[in-house]
């Protein structure tokens, strides 16, 4: 396996915001507010507008345009209250219409030169709602750059500065993992963090004593092929830490998170093929993880 190169830091430019006016885009806010000044990043908080479940074609045009303007306004109003709270922030806010959500993001990515989206998730469905499993897991799996979701779970003032103290990269060594560890190893040497680095195994239900000399060979084989993540650089600014658990993914993914207090997980995710690939996975480990992670995941497309 070849080592992971990390040459160069995150660099985030500019940052997409994505909101609903939420509880759970509310939640997310802070984590780019800090995330921007940290890295001296603009922000682009971004409101979409659907169409409404309401029947207007059985409305007077008259009614349809009034309301119309009416959640307009709204939406202004709720945008504007967002604006306040990137006081001092490089910063431009929006509202646009669509029919759906990913589109709007996919041209905002596109025209703005975004480096990292971040989007609050509540884990409900909803009219007009950034849903996981839905809305949320479609951006996360077609965005082609990093995304951070904040999710349900997520601790109260868990952003600690924009800085990330413990990152926990976690992988299956499969090549579409590994290609996002430079990201994670970048992370942890730009924050001088604690990098843990996560395999998760499955275990025999009924262990023999030749499975267990089994599970000790592939312990020691996966110990090694996670120390070949980390670069050959003495002069590393962070320290690093390869574990090895067995279950399943998710489950210990989330668990290791609590124990260790970890505050950012990062995660390779495959590339989405068709629009059912990138929203109909609700048993994909990315979509458990975001929906139970303590601290935000970030996301990465292979």
């Amino acid at each position: 396996m070849m080592k992971t190169q990390a040459e160069t830091q995150i660099r985030l430019q500019n940052i997409l915001y994505l909101t609903d006016f939420s509880g759970a885009s509310e939640a997310a806010l802070p984590f780019a507010v800090t995330l921007a000044r940290a890295y001296g990043a603009n922000v682009h908080a971004l409101h979409i507008l659907l169409p409404t479940p309401y029947p207007y074609a059985y409305s007077a045009p008259g009614l349809i345009a009034a309301a119309l303007e009416a959640e307009e306004e709204n939406a202004q109003a709720e945008m504007q209250k967002v604006d306040s709270q990137l006081t001092g922030l490089q910063h431009e806010t929006d509202v646009e219409r669509g029919t759906r959500i990913w589109p709007e993001v996919e041209q905002a990515i596109q025209e703005d030169n975004i480096d990292l989206v971040v989007v609050g998730t509540h884990g409900r469905t909803g009219a007009n709602k950034l849903m996981m499993g839905s809305v949320a897991e479609e951006i996360f799996r077609r965005s082609p750059v990093p995304v951070l979701t904040v999710g349900p779970n997520v601790r109260s003032g868990a952003h600690k500065g924009g800085r990330f103290h413990r990152v926990l990269f976690a992988t299956d060594l499969t090549p579409e993992s590994l290609a996002r560890a430079p990201y994670a190893v970048s992370l942890a040497q730009e924050n001088q963090a604690l990098l843990l680095l996560l395999l998760v195994m499955p275990k025999p239900a009924y262990p023999s004593a030749d499975d267990k000399k089994r599970l000790e060979m592939c312990t020691s084989e996966a110990m090694q092929c996670l120390s070949d993540i980390v670069p050959d650089d003495a002069n590393l600014e962070f320290s690093w830490e390869a574990v090895v658990e067995y279950g399943e993914p998710a489950e210990r993914i989330v668990e290791v998170a609590k124990q260790r207090g970890v505050d950012l997980i990062v995660l390779g995710v495959r590339k989405a093929t068709h629009m059912d690939a990138a929203v109909h996975l609700g048993s994909a480990i990315a979509h458990k993880v975001v929906a139970h992670a303590p601290c935000p995941v970030l996301t990465a497309r292979a």
